[in-house]
């Protein structure tokens, strides 16, 4: 087909998405979003997972989520199933799930994500087990989203059993933010697959100091300093730093782009300057152990059902339900 229909809600409208922008510069805080914001973002973040996610790379993680999907297959006893890919990516993970519940099951898929790159290519991903008419891509932003059950229900999904994936994109989300939208997203007959980034070994700062190299790397930078140098923002103006930080309970690892010499960025005509000694945080990304991720999902009212580790620690994938 050389046409496709692509629903785009109000939170990834152009003057929402303008605001979002000046909001991060203005706060010194950028939205992650915005490191998905166009095609050639997009495919620098894809050239980076094709090389360092471990899902990608690691033989054992891959199977940790076959095992995963086989076991969540397994569990779903409706015969009609809406498949909510939340941050969808490229699409890999939830074709693979696609794939073992489309004989059991009739199946309607939702590839969601803010880039609308993003959206096209896991559609295109999934029609490899699924027909045109079953695909819906959505472009949002999950944090803007007030009116879940109206974006995510459609005529075709009334009757529908919704299973939500939601991989790679905890660490990327304050946890108060998040979660309680995942929650409003999972009724007392739905489901939540999702994996979440851990801390491997006993120790938990050890751990987090251990995978740092994940993030600490050529095409990691490249892929997050294409956001400032898109908005003028030269490679001599300063220096991109990886650190790891603590969060109430929770530690992270957070890059910020240090100042070494003042510049000006201009958005229309909004202007915001930053001078030398000044930084910007342009990512975080959440470390957590199985044990924080049950009590932090517990808190809203979501329970792990089971779980499924790598050899390595390091990625973890959980089946929860409400209650």
């Amino acid at each position: 087909m050389s046409l496709v229909n692509v629903a785009i809600h109000s939170s990834q409208f152009p003057e929402k998405v303008r605001r979002d922008l000046l909001d991060s510069l203005r706060t010194r805080a950028v939205n992650h979003k915005f490191h998905y914001d166009s095609v050639k973002q997009t495919q620098k973040w894809l050239a980076l997972h094709q090389i360092h996610s471990p899902s990608r790379n690691d033989l054992d993680c891959a199977a940790t989520y076959d095992r995963a999907f086989a076991a969540a297959t397994a569990r779903i006893e409706s015969k009609a199933i809406h498949l909510i890919g939340l941050g969808c990516g490229g699409g890999q993970k939830d074709t693979r799930l696609l794939n073992l519940l489309k004989n059991r099951a009739e199946i309607v898929y939702t590839p969601c994500d803010v880039s609308t790159a993003m959206v096209l290519t896991a559609r295109e991903t999934a029609l490899s087990v699924l027909p045109p008419e079953n695909c819906f891509p959505l472009v949002c932003d999950l944090a803007g989203v007030e009116d879940s059950s109206t974006v995510f229900g459609t005529r075709n999904t009334q009757h529908a059993t919704r299973l939500c994936t939601f991989f790679g994109m905890i660490p990327n989300f304050e946890p108060e933010i998040i979660l309680p939208k995942l929650a409003a997203l999972v009724g007392k007959n739905d489901w939540l697959l999702f994996s979440a980034n851990l801390a491997p070994g006993p120790e938990y700062q050890a751990g987090v100091t251990k995978i740092l190299p994940q993030y600490d790397n050529p095409l990691t930078r490249d892929w997050l300093l294409a956001f400032l140098f898109d908005l003028g923002v030269e490679a001599s103006d300063g220096e991109l730093r990886f650190a790891i930080e603590d969060v109430n309970t929770l530690k992270r690892v957070v890059a910020r782009f240090h100042f070494t010499r003042s510049r000006s960025i201009a958005i229309e005509n909004e202007r915001f300057e930053f001078r030398a000694g000044e930084s910007i945080r342009l990512f975080f990304s959440y470390r957590y152990t199985p044990e924080l991720v049950r009590a932090s999902l517990a808190q809203h009212g979501l329970t792990v059902l089971d779980q499924w580790i790598t050899q390595s620690e390091e990625e973890g994938v959980f089946l929860c339900r409400r209650g």
